[in-house]
């Protein structure tokens, strides 16, 4: 390491860190997983990762291990930030907003979405497929996971809204990657560089799989594992898409170094309909009448989670402040009545959008009148309906905090997402649901499950002790379980949080060993040295992954 790290020094503009303190606390995200870094740098710009790139390359044979992994706020779940060579911290330095408009904004992977959304609010626009972390979560950090969120029922994910990068791949150089007609396509193939290889061979690749490729994509709204190969080429539109590939793939392709989003216009106004469920035996019914309505919101969480939430309530003063804390409480004071009624299973939150206040209250009075017709709504154990964006911010708070609070506050057990982000089509929650419960109860996992049930997309996150051997052993046992149980019913194992570590060895069930063949040839393709992100997407292994469970909180 001594002759590459001696030589980066001289071309390196940004910081080179390799102190042990650093080094430990790159060494976890929000995953279950630790790994130690050599190194840690960061960027002052793209040609000091062009550099970065260039020299890894050429001490890649006399320093296998030589790898590069990009990171922004760390917030992945999956393990997907972490490596044990070079983390590129994209946060420190690459965090400038170029421009925005109504309908575009143009920034760097190391911005916040907070303050991205600040900017894009100004022109009254919006990127809208945010995670829950969204007050935490980095655009590169979306970018990477493909992420989706709350808007995702109505919008779809990051991937949609991507209409260009700037992309380092292994040669070193810096490209454009975005959509190309056919003509524009033909003259990349003829590019007799890099580039053009790289795009001759996907090209080849989804031309002569196109069917099978194709009939892969999981029938879910949303999936971030894998390679998503079906979305770059389409013989009808002839449209060829790089980007589908790039978008979601953790940082294992390349470097994105400049991200443009499309933007869509923000609602003025919205509301919830929230219900208390007794039970979830009706879900069949009711989730169809929710759905006609077309709400742009249909989120859940569960008995746990609310639990939680109350008793932590205190933690809360220090996320929001006196003034929201205060209105929180006195918001929650009918919850409370309603709590003596019994606890609910499930809370759905069912939100609608729309240009004036008048508007939201007629949409969110439709569907309660519905429901009423609905035999579900009598297994419902209360209602309300919040019809103002002020009534609804309890119910956002509990759902949106509930992981960091899991994290921050239960002290002598941790979080551990293994199950954390699978789909199943909605239309099969009514089965799926009570076999999930019986197979968490199997192995006594205490978890919270909250989700977006528009989607079929939960979160499901057991809280464990991880000092503990027994605890450790449930681990692969009860994930392979889950996953069998998601894939017999046609789901996706990740609908947002991706591969990284803990799902990555499972894209042979997922896509069946043909497909999962050609997402390694796109690895291959794009990175033959395996100098990105190691460990993920076509390179992870389940025994690599569980001998780097996290020990220190």
């Amino acid at each position: 390491m001594d002759p590459f790290l001696k030589e980066l020094q001289k071309i390196f503009k940004g910081e080179i860190e390799t102190d042990i303190t650093t080094r430990e606390k790159y060494s976890h995200d929000a995953s279950m997983f630790e790994i130690l870094p050599d190194v840690v740098v960061a960027p002052k710009d793209s040609q000091d990762i062009q550099s970065l790139v260039k020299l890894v390359a050429k001490y890649k044979k006399q320093l296998p291990k030589l790898s590069l992994t990009a990171r922004s706020a760390g917030t992945d779940m999956a393990g997907g930030a972490i490596n044990d060579s070079v983390i590129i911290d994209f946060n420190r330095h690459l965090t400038t907003i170029h421009e925005t408009s109504a309908i575009e904004a143009h920034a760097q992977p190391g911005v916040f979405y907070r303050d991205f959304e600040k900017a894009t609010l100004e022109h009254n626009a919006l990127m809208p497929s945010y995670p829950a972390s969204r007050e935490l979560a980095t655009i590169g950090g979306m970018i990477g996971n493909n992420s989706g969120g709350e808007k995702s029922l109505e919008y779809g994910k990051t991937a949609d809204f991507v209409t260009e990068l700037k992309l380092i791949f292994a040669d070193g150089n810096e490209y454009v990657v975005k959509p190309l007609n056919e003509s524009e396509l033909k003259k990349k193939i003829a590019q007799k560089d890099f580039e053009g290889s790289i795009y001759k061979q996907v090209f080849e690749l989804c031309e002569k799989h196109y069917d099978e490729i194709k009939a892969a994509k999981p029938q879910v709204s949303k999936n971030s594992m894998g390679y998503a190969l079906w979305d770059v080429w389409d013989r009808d539109t002839k449209i060829f898409d790089l980007s589908r590939l790039i978008v979601g793939a953790e940082g294992t392709l390349g470097m994105v170094t400049d991200i443009t989003f499309r933007l869509v216009p923000a609602r003025a106004h919205s509301g919830l309909l929230v219900l208390f469920l007794k039970n979830i035996n009706d879900l069949g019914e009711l989730i169809p009448t929710v759905l006609k309505h077309k709400p742009a919101t249909f989120e859940s969480f569960d008995d746990a989670t609310l639990w939680l939430s109350i008793r932590f309530m205190p933690s809360f003063l220090k996320m929001l402040g006196w003034k929201r804390f205060i209105r929180l409480l006195i918001n929650l004071i009918p919850d409370g009545l309603q709590l003596l009624r019994g606890i609910p299973k499930l809370v759905l939150m069912i939100e609608f959008n729309a240009d004036t206040e008048e508007e939201v209250r007629q949409k969110v009075r439709a569907l309660h009148r519905d429901l009423g017709k609905n035999r579900a709504r009598y297994e419902i154990n209360g209602f309300e309906e919040a019809p103002t964006e002020g009534k609804s911010e309890k119910f956002w708070i509990m759902r949106r905090n509930s992981f960091q609070i899991l994290r921050s506050k239960v002290k002598d057990k941790h979080t551990a997402p293994f199950i954390d982000d699978f789909v199943v089509p909605p239309k099969h929650l009514v089965d799926f649901l009570p076999e999930l419960q019986r197979i968490i109860k199997k192995y006594k996992l205490f978890a919270t499950i909250a989700g977006h049930m528009g989607d079929g997309n939960f979160h499901v996150i057991p809280l464990m002790k991880f000092e503990d051997p027994k605890e450790r052993a449930k681990i692969q046992p009860a994930q392979k379980e889950v996953n069998e149980l998601v894939l017999k019913y046609g789901g996706s194992l990740s609908g947002e949080h991706n591969d990284g570590l803990v799902r990555g060895a499972w894209l042979d069930q997922q896509f069946g060993k043909n497909v999962s063949g050609y997402m390694s040839d796109v690895k291959s393709i794009f990175d033959a040295d395996n100098i990105f992100n190691p460990h993920k997407k076509t390179d992870a292994n389940w025994e690599y992954s569980m001998s780097h469970l996290r020990e220190h909180f």
